[in-house]
């Protein structure tokens, strides 16, 4: 089993790399989706990513209970979660415990038998925000991707489309 993560700023081409990285793998692939689409401009985004995708998917919409989602598609094709970074802030606004959430989804994926790709934003390359929760957000997303880049088999970081192998 392979886990593979993929990270890089907003609109780097992180997705595009990680779906090709899915479907490398034998059998049909799980799109793990934690967006919600909440507003125009989110169901806007989901319409193009399910366009440029097709139709060869299985998807899932799961905004919290990733690791229950994890395990329920074990077994056959490779997994895709996109994003982690928009899953911690779902766990964030439900006031969920996100290092316990974090920390149990780095014990679960070792044990999955199929390959799982996650997508992870890198916020913490810009500025330091200028609010307290922005701050906490940015500090609890570079727990994550180091939690998670720690246990996983590949490590990417993608920049204009072009992935650099950091593991």
């Amino acid at each position: 089993m392979a886990v593979i993560l993929i990270t890089g700023g907003a609109r780097s081409g992180k997705s595009r790399r990680a779906e090709a990285r899915a479907r490398s793998f034998p059998g049909q692939p799980v799109y793990i989706a934690t967006a919600e689409a909440l507003d125009a401009e989110m169901k806007e985004r989901i319409a193009g990513h399910r366009a440029r995708r097709g139709t060869d998917w299985i998807e899932r919409e799961v905004p919290l209970d990733l690791v229950q989602a994890l395990t329920e598609t074990d077994g056959g094709g490779a997994r895709l979660v996109d994003c982690l970074t928009l899953w911690l802030s779902n766990l964030l606004h439900a006031e969920r415990d996100w290092s316990r959430e974090v920390a149990h989804l780095a014990e679960a994926l070792p044990s999955l038998e199929s390959p799982v790709v996650l997508v992870s934003n890198e916020v913490g390359l810009g500025i330091v925000p200028d609010n307290a929760l922005a701050r906490a957000f940015r500090d609890a997303a570079g727990i994550m991707n180091q939690t998670i880049a720690a246990i996983a088999d590949d490590v990417e970081f993608v920049v204009a489309g072009l992935p650099m192998k950091l593991k």
